[in-house]
């Protein structure tokens, strides 16, 4: 998912690579498939680029990211292989060779250099994405299409280009042959974008936005409590038509999401589409908005004997780098106040980090449980299981979930469903099935790259399908004005009166009368 505020929008598997690339020929590591014997096309000024391991100066760049502290069939070693470096020379036959073992024969792929600088900077830029992609997408056909001819199709549509824009326009358009709206480069003013939020403040409107999958449009997840859309009346299922006058059909969630944020105290236009096809524009303010992941109350609550009890409810607005910390903090200062049992509200929270999700299920399960099952390129299956859990907690635990949980939301609602240890109270989630992997490329663009699909501990495919709560309730506010709820809607007042949270403290009633300890 992409939000246009802060942080990864997918279940995303960071990685890095050094800032300093040689410009000499250098070799990548390449996987047996699909490969022909041999193509040459001759186009001059040209450049050479050489695939190998293991060659002294020319050494591969090795992707690193956070590891889940898990077993032996880590989720990160069983994505991560090789990744690829680079580096360009105009001076030889433009050719990729494989002395890897596994091959025999060489691939030879020439092509333009540009001689405008910008454009001739991006060209290496798609080499370093086209090997990447190459190493590490999902479906190892690549779309049924052949990816090194797409290489070399595409570098002689960026000769005539004058512009480093109109240039990753061209790599968009590669990407788009792929058939995943997931897989996507952004230029280095987008990625510093991306980045703004780490620290829980960015300027904006506070939008979360996602492609839909299915028909390609871009739709609202939800908007963060207080913010300009809040106050705007936008609402989640929007479909975002326009800003600032221009279209945004092709526009990714995360170019759209660039549009949208800016200096505080300007503003930006926005064309939207409601649920019943009605077509508004507002203009919205851009304002410093300041996030915490996480947002709680203690719920004082009667049990139908009588009894007075304190029921924790706990709101994850989106998996970042802080998400699992701050959850353990919250729910052991809840242990403290006397808390008997919890809410964990998911709905709306569009994902994140991959290795967030799993972090905080850690803090709710014990054991050995598997928390996600991985399938890789080759189809291979390997289940994330922790290694001797200590939950914080055993109370009672109902997870509320909507249309908007997806990604890193599903991946932990089907953990800590499908191990016994919540109830799940709402509507099907998004279904987003598939993992990411974010890399910084040589120019300070990223890379976002589908590494692989999950599957929940109990094998359901959530892809495209979502998950299905135990319990349905209706999302409608009971007994208080919309726009009392809007301004905090971690109050006590406000989520007596919602309905899922009432269904969820019922569900908790039920699970303390039959002695159920998680």
């Amino acid at each position: 998912m992409k939000m246009e505020p802060l942080c990864p929008n997918f279940d995303l598997l960071k990685s890095s690579i050094p800032t300093s690339i040689p410009l000499s020929s250098h070799r990548f590591s390449r996987l047996n498939r699909g490969f022909s014997k041999k193509s040459s096309v001759s186009i001059l000024p040209f450049a050479s680029y050489n695939h190998n391991n293991n060659h002294g100066h020319n050494q591969a760049v090795k992707k690193e990211v956070p590891r889940p502290q898990s077993d032996g069939h880590d989720l990160i070693k069983s994505l991560t292989k090789g990744f690829v470096g680079f580096a360009a020379a105009a001076t030889a036959l433009a050719s990729v060779y494989s002395d890897s073992p596994a091959f025999a024969e060489s691939l030879t792929v020439a092509f333009p250099v540009s001689r405008a600088q910008e454009v001739n900077t991006v060209q290496r830029t798609l080499v370093e994405a086209w090997g990447l992609i190459r190493e590490t997408f999902v479906d190892p056909t690549f779309n049924h299409q052949d990816w090194d001819l797409k290489l070399q199709q595409t570098m002689v549509e960026m000769f005539p280009l004058k512009s480093a824009d109109a240039a990753y326009g061209k790599i968009r358009g590669m990407l788009s042959t792929l058939g995943d709206p997931f897989t996507r480069i952004i230029s280095p003013k987008e990625y510093q974008s991306f980045r703004i939020g780490s620290d829980g403040n960015l300027q904006g409107v506070g939008l979360f936005i996602s492609v839909e999958p299915k028909s390609g449009h871009l739709v609202v997840l939800s908007c963060i409590d207080g913010s300009p859309a809040a106050r705007a009346g936008i609402h989640e299922g929007d479909e975002l038509i326009e800003i600032n006058g221009q279209r945004l059909d092709g526009v990714d969630s995360e170019a759209a999401a660039q549009r949208l944020r800016g200096q505080a105290g300007t503003a930006v236009t926005g064309k939207y589409s409601g649920s019943n096809s009605s077509i508004k524009e507002v203009k919205l303010p851009r304002e410093v908005i300041r996030l915490s992941p996480i947002s709680s109350t203690v719920i004082p609550h009667k049990t139908p004997d009588g009894r007075l009890t304190k029921t924790g409810y706990v709101k994850l607005l989106t998996f970042s780098q802080t998400a699992a910390i701050d959850m353990e903090n919250t729910i052991q200062e809840m242990e403290n106040q006397g808390v008997q049992s919890y809410i964990l509200d998911l709905r709306n929270n569009p994902g994140g980090l991959v290795k967030a999700g799993l972090d905080v299920a850690r803090i709710w399960l014990d054991g050995n449980e598997t928390l996600v099952n991985t399938v890789d390129r080759e189809g291979h299956m390997s289940p994330i299981n922790m290694i001797n859990g200590h939950a914080v907690t055993h109370d009672p635990l109902v997870v509320l979930v909507n249309e908007g949980s997806a990604s890193a939301s599903e991946i932990l609602a089907g953990a800590l469903h499908d191990n016994g240890r919540a109830i799940l109270v709402g509507h099907k989630t998004f279904g987003k099935g598939k993992i990411q992997s974010v890399t910084e490329l040589h120019d300070g663009s990223a890379l976002f790259v589908t590494v692989a699909k999950y599957l929940s501990p109990s094998l359901h495919d959530i892809d495209q399908v979502g998950i299905m709560p135990d319990i349905q309730c209706t999302p409608d506010m009971l007994n208080s004005p919309k726009e009392t709820l809007i301004k905090d809607k971690s109050s006590v007042s406000s989520l007596e009166a919602d309905s899922c949270v009432m269904v969820a403290e019922h569900e908790l009633d039920i699970q303390e009368s039959k002695g159920t300890a998680s």
